[in-house]
Parts: C-alpha cells; structure tokens; sequence
C-alpha cells in the first residue's frame, strides 16, 4: 500500500511539474515565427514518466498535463487544445514504443522521435478538423522548429538522469 501511494504521489508530481512547464512555455515568445512551434519543455516530463514507470503513466502525464495547461490558460476544447492532446498521445506513443522495444536509441534519439511524432499528431488532427490533407505541406517547417527542441529536450533529460546515476536521488523516490 505504501508503495502504491508512493508512486501516486511522484506521478502527481510529475503532472504538476509538466502542467508548470506547459502554462510557462505557453507565456513565452518565441524565438521563431513558425505558427504551432514550442519548445516542448513538458516533454522532458512525459519522457521521464515512460522510462520510470511505462506507457500507462507517462500517457497519463501527457494527457493531464495537456488537459490541465488547457484549462488554466482558457484553451480547454478549442482546435489548439484538440493538436495539442493528438500530439502529446502520439508523442508518447513513439516514445514508449522506442523505449520498450529498442536498445539503439539514447534519450536525445528518443525525444527526437518523440518531437517528429508530436509534429504527426497534430498534423493528422489538423487535418480532420480542416477537413483537408493540406497542411500535411508544413510537416517540413514543423520538423524544422521540432528537432532542435526534441534534441534540447533529449538532451536535458540525458542530463539529469547522468545526475541520478551518481545522486541516486530519483531511485530512492520511485523505488516501488
């Protein structure tokens, strides 16, 4: 029972600080002017989630973050909160399914088919919502945008978990 409550409370934790990175990151200009773009900062989060406990939860912090950064900054249901849930599922499919079925990718690989994987979603919601397989055309612009951020993102979880390797901080936290 007290490891159950444990990782409930760390998956809280997890929501809550993906939720942060998702209304932050939303406050911020952009440093390129490509519509859709973002840093995908929250990313970090959702990753995390897959590689301590799986697909269920890292979905369930994906979904909850993208859903609760909707709610606080009033895009709950609007066409920007339907990309943003069709590209946070496909972003973690991609990811779970690369990280449960394949040794050759490093966390930056991971999160570099997460970003191409998010860019997907949004496009195929895009799509249904227009009506229209015409925005498939800027899958090129958003991979642009996509793949620094998913390198960074990769690269800023690679980072803490080299830390943890030595701290030892987050297995003691997650230890179920």
């Amino acid at each position: 029972m007290r490891d159950r409550t444990r990782r409930l409370v760390f998956l809280a934790l997890l929501v809550a600080m993906a939720t942060a990175l998702h209304v932050v990151e939303g406050m911020l200009p952009l440093p390129l002017p490509i519509p859709g773009a973002k840093l995908g900062l929250a990313n970090i989060i959702t990753l995390l989630a897959i590689y301590l406990y799986g697909f269920r939860d890292g979905l369930t912090v994906a979904l909850m973050r993208v859903v609760l950064g909707s709610l606080i900054s009033g895009m709950f249901l609007s066409p920007g909160f339907m990309l943003g849930l069709s590209g946070a599922a496909c972003c973690t499919l991609v990811m779970a399914l690369l990280l449960k079925y394949t040794n050759c990718f490093s966390m930056i690989g991971v999160s570099l088919a997460g970003a191409v994987g998010h860019n997907l979603g949004q496009l195929l919601a895009a799509c249904l919502l227009l009506q229209s397989g015409a925005i498939i055309y800027y899958l090129p612009v958003l991979l642009i945008a996509g793949l620094p951020t998913g390198f960074i993102t990769g690269f800023l979880l690679n980072s803490l978990l080299v830390h943890d390797r030595k701290s030892g901080i987050l297995r003691d936290l997650v230890r179920t």
